[in-house]
């Protein structure tokens, strides 16, 4: 099974960009958005997908062009949970995950703290609360995909230039320290246990030619649960995908 994951900042303006004949060529089996920005109804290229063989499940935030996370998948799912039973992060449209025979895939849009305090704030309590529902999830489902733009570099390794960014959210010591113990609490951060090696990023701002210059942030994830490990076949940054600020990861499973 082939599993996508790609932050498209605005699905209609990633659209324009040919975004469905990039999906085209890719051709997963499954692929997590995040930060859609629109309902189904604002994607007449929804046939398209259909043609494809793709069926959809959209979890839009509350909120008109903001955020919002769906899974479109080639594999029928048994079932469909939207949301992960928190009003505030819920109202946001942040989890919607799909459920497969055996197996179980998560789109998350981890919030951002980079507006300000208010915002952090509510990234931390959004990250306590994911790790006890996950820790709840993973009981029922053991065998489980998260992915999804964690808005977080874990290790130094994850961005261009640690030390300048060393106060900047997304790389705050609590946030890392959040992340080490979430993959000790049973996953495997999937590309990177395949590639140790520095220079992989998944988002770039747009300022001073960064995405040229290979300046980016790995925030973007794929993490699979302990039982996967043997499953897990290869994984790639799909950086000339060029419909967003991120750029997809490729999951493959046995």
């Amino acid at each position: 099974m082939k599993i996508v994951t790609y932050n498209v900042n605005g699905l209609r303006a990633a659209l324009k960009k040919d975004w469905i004949g990039w999906l085209g060529t890719v051709n997963p089996d499954v692929i997590c958005l995040q930060e859609i920005k629109a309902t189904q109804e604002q994607i007449p290229e929804i046939l398209f997908l259909e043609k494809m063989g793709y069926e959809h499940y959209w979890y839009p935030a509350q909120k008109k062009g903001y955020s919002g996370t769906a899974i479109f998948t080639k594999v029928t799912p048994s079932h469909v949970a939207y949301g992960c039973g928190h009003e505030d992060y819920d109202f946001e449209g942040r989890v919607i995950r799909a459920d497969f025979n055996g197996l179980s895939v998560m789109s998350v849009y981890f919030p951002s703290g980079t507006t300000g305090e208010i915002r952090q704030t509510f990234k931390y309590r959004f990250l306590d609360d994911f790790q006890m529902y996950s820790d709840k999830l993973l009981l029922e489902k053991p065998n489980l995909v998260i992915c999804g733009d964690f808005n977080i570099c874990h290790r130094a390794i994850d961005i261009h230039n640690p030390k300048s960014n060393a106060n900047s959210s997304g790389f705050l010591p609590a946030e890392r320290e959040w992340m080490e113990n979430f993959i000790h609490s049973g996953y495997i951060d999937s590309f990177r246990h395949l590639h140790p090696e520095p220079h992989h990023y998944t988002w770039w701002t747009y300022r001073a030619g960064a995405r040229a210059r290979n300046l980016g942030w790995r925030i973007d994830y794929q993490m699979i649960s302990e039982p996967l490990r043997e499953k897990l076949i290869r994984t790639e940054i799909l950086s000339t995908a060029v419909h967003s600020d991120h750029c997809p990861v490729l999951l493959e499973l046995k």
